[in-house]
């Protein structure tokens, strides 16, 4: 039984250390067009969403430790690929207002309805947590702007 045991255990260090060799990319290209740099929010408003967002949302990703240890690794990368192209703060479309509107919009829903920021980003990135009263202020700007846009007011 010791001699079953002590070669499940070296395969499993063998099989981990080999895991390590399929690392994903943890890439951070340029920043075309930021959100913040183009619509200039409050501070309090870039602070949550920098917070809340940018993490899984433009290219500025922080890769913390455990990104570069697999499988974790490869379900970070995942989540930062699936989140920059479903919206990428880094990419934000200036020269076509109504995508920016909808872009807008859809941030304000997913926010107000608690889909965003994930709480399996939460569980571990606490800062990232929202209060009922930073969702308010977040999704009021959100829609404020969104407003501002379609009025033409720039």
């Amino acid at each position: 039984m010791k001699k079953i045991i002590k070669f499940a255990v070296i395969a499993l260090v063998v099989i981990f250390a080999l895991m390590q060799l399929a690392n994903p990319e943890r890439t951070n290209p340029p920043v075309k067009t930021d959100l913040i740099a183009t619509l200039h929010p409050p501070d309090e408003i870039a602070a949550m969403l920098t917070a809340s967002c940018y993490d899984c949302h433009s290219y500025e990703t922080k890769w913390p430790w455990y990104s570069h240890i697999a499988p974790v690794a490869w379900l970070v990368a995942n989540d930062v690929e699936g989140g920059r192209s479903h919206l990428n703060l880094s990419e934000w479309p200036v020269d076509d207002v109504k995508r920016e509107v909808h872009r807008l919009d859809e941030m304000s829903d997913q926010v107000g309805n608690s889909d965003m920021p994930p709480s399996k980003y939460t569980a571990i990135h606490s800062n990232a947590r929202l209060t009922a009263s930073q969702r308010k202020a977040l999704t009021d700007w959100l829609d404020a702007q969104a407003d501002k846009l379609n009025s033409g007011a720039k």
